[in-house]
């Protein structure tokens, strides 16, 4: 079968990959589609993001969908022909952090198109996928398009999950790509009172808008466009700094009030923190680091019609057509969510 690769910034290749029979406990999937993520973005632009860089040739892609083909033994709950939404994220489960109840953060970590051990975890990028029926999800009455979009809104629940309440709260969202909207939807349903959100790009605003931000600021144009809630000692609650740009947490600190929560989930280097200013309002910083549990909830949630993914769904590409594909994802002005089908 064929699969995607990254061997180096800007080189992306089509390759062959052994099909593998489904072991106990295995499933065998005819993949339907893959989005195309910001880290998948990274190995491409970059040949990797941080000091995590590209080694090897991998497979990338893990937002992914499919058809199952094949059970193995001991696989109850799954069906040939079922359309599943497949968690990337394949936690040991023995490891001191995933006895702590603590699986995203699992010593032994193989998540699909990950740089960060050598050798690579390969992707998902490819044409079938032997997975654990554990990873699989039954996503009925979905889209494959969306029941590809469980990941990305795994990551935003557990953002919010990890803000604490939310509930009647005042929040702010900085980057408005697709999971900043993401946050944005999951922060309406978990009864945020008011959505702030800012970005760069008019594109991600106007989106950010349709999916239910009271207010939409372009810091670009105007810079001190949250000066209104950061009067006195600031006005919101909650922060969720979706960029990974050090100039959008730190205009975001002053229309924090005191004892607001700071979640971090951009990735994109590490930053210099205005840490007086965290001192002094007794701000609460915080990490968002994948999700694990949130998974199965956010099939739900689109199952349920809780939350609406398919607005930001804007293209999608056949495998083949990956260079183009890939062209669009970096093309903000025009995309939110690219999609590769995968069969």
């Amino acid at each position: 079968m064929q699969a995607l690769y990254a061997h180096a910034a800007r080189d992306l290749r089509l390759g062959p990959a052994e099909v593998a029979e489904p072991g106990p406990g295995d499933v065998r999937i005819k993949l339907a589609r893959g989005g195309i993520c910001g880290s998948d973005l990274h190995y491409f632009n970059h040949g990797g993001f941080g000091t995590v860089r590209l080694r090897e040739p991998m497979i990338l892609g893990h937002e992914v969908s499919g058809h199952v083909l094949t059970c193995g033994p001991g696989v109850e709950g799954l069906e040939p022909g079922d359309l599943v939404a497949v968690s990337p994220s394949r936690p040991c489960g023995i490891c001191e952090e995933c006895l702590r109840g603590l699986p995203n953060q699992c010593l032994n970590m193989r998540f699909y198109g990950s740089a960060m051990p050598f050798p690579h975890i390969q992707g998902a990028f490819r044409e079938e996928l032997v997975a654990q029926a554990v990873q699989c999800v039954p996503a009925t009455g979905l889209s494959a398009a969306e029941a590809a979009m469980a990941e990305p809104l795994a990551v935003a629940l557990h953002a919010v999950a990890r803000a604490g309440t939310v509930l009647g709260k005042r929040v702010l969202v900085t980057g408005c790509g697709p999971i900043g909207v993401l946050v944005i939807l999951a922060a309406r349903r978990a009864g945020a009172a008011e959505i702030i959100a800012t970005d760069i790009a008019a594109p991600a605003l106007e989106r950010a808008a349709a999916a239910g931000a009271d207010h939409v600021l372009n810091t670009a144009n105007v810079p001190d466009g949250l000066s209104p809630f950061s009067t006195g000692k600031g006005a919101l609650d909650v922060l969720f700094e979706c960029s990974g740009a050090e100039a959008a947490l730190v205009q975001a600190i002053p229309a924090l009030r005191p004892r607001a929560t700071i979640v971090q989930l951009g990735l994109s280097g590490d930053m210099t923190l205005p840490m007086m200013q965290i001192t002094a309002k007794e701000l609460a910083l915080t990490g968002s680091f994948r999700f694990h549990e949130e998974f199965a909830q956010a099939v739900a949630f689109m199952q349920k019609d809780l939350i609406d993914v398919k607005p930001l769904i804007t293209h999608s590409f056949s495998l083949a057509d990956y260079q183009a594909a890939f062209a669009m994802a970096n093309d903000r002005t025009a995309a939110m969510k690219v999609q590769l089908e995968l069969s």
